[in-house]
């Protein structure tokens, strides 16, 4: 079988999610290019490395997402802060802050979703 021909990921899993935003975003950009093309630039200049280094601008856009319960927010910026190199731990710490900040809510997303998240896509099946 062909890498293009693959299966998704299943419906549960971190992969899974990524694949249908970047595909809803895309559709989303057939009708709306410039608005999409506005809003990608805006995100990429605001997450690129600056005072703040990339990492920590991923940390801090999990927590905003834990605390705001966006899962689709919860689940890129826990591949972020992997793909910037933050240890689970540090990951960890962000899911606590958020938690003071969001309570129970935000701490029932970091002790399921973003724990998820950082098991599955630090063990990829191939």
């Amino acid at each position: 079988m062909k890498q293009e021909e693959q299966p998704l990921p299943g419906a549960n899993s971190a992969q899974y999610h990524l694949i249908r935003y970047k595909e809803g975003l895309g559709k989303y950009n057939e009708n709306m290019p410039e608005l999409t093309h506005a809003f990608n630039e805006f995100t990429r200049h605001c997450f690129k490395e600056g005072e703040i280094s990339e990492k920590y601008k991923q940390l801090i856009a999990l927590g905003i997402s834990i605390y705001s319960q966006d899962e689709y927010c919860i689940i890129y910026h826990t591949k972020g802060c992997l793909d910037q190199g933050c240890s689970e731990n540090e990951i960890l710490e962000a899911v606590g802050v958020s938690a003071a900040f969001g309570g129970g809510a935000a701490m029932s997303q970091g002790v399921t979703l973003v724990q998820e998240c950082i098991q599955e896509l630090n063990n990829p099946r191939h």
